[in-house]
């Protein structure tokens, strides 16, 4: 039941923050998902309803590169991944949106990894 519990509380807060932040085409949304062993990452333009670009740590170009890191710098090597991509169609600064995990740990070196990758929040 905690269980249960501890992720309709997650959405809650996700609801609540997604009240404040919209992504444009000028600045789209970078959301965050986590799960117990992946994270994922979407840079989404939310006027047109578009994920322009997205990387998590099942992507193809990522697998043979995560062995031996802990989630944390997997979560690092996944916010480079989006921010290369994102700065390959041209997007240099986006809105963070964490998903209503808390900014710690996983997310923030996520978030970490895509400012070193050449992203503005």
């Amino acid at each position: 039941m905690a269980k249960v519990m501890s992720r309709i509380a997650r959405l809650q807060r996700h609801e609540r923050i997604r009240r404040h932040l919209h992504g444009t085409a000028d600045r789209p949304r970078l959301n965050v998902f986590r799960s117990l062993q992946h994270i994922y990452a979407q840079v989404i333009d939310d006027e047109m309803g578009n994920t322009l670009v997205a990387a998590s740590t099942v992507d193809p170009e990522l697998r043979g590169q995560l062995d031996g890191l802990n989630k944390s710098q997997q979560a690092a090597r996944v916010g480079q991944l989006v921010a290369q991509r994102a700065v390959a169609k041209g997007l240099k600064q986006v809105v963070s949106d964490r998903g209503g995990y808390p900014y710690h740990g996983r997310v923030k070196a996520l978030a970490d990894g895509a400012r070193e990758g050449g992203l503005d929040f």
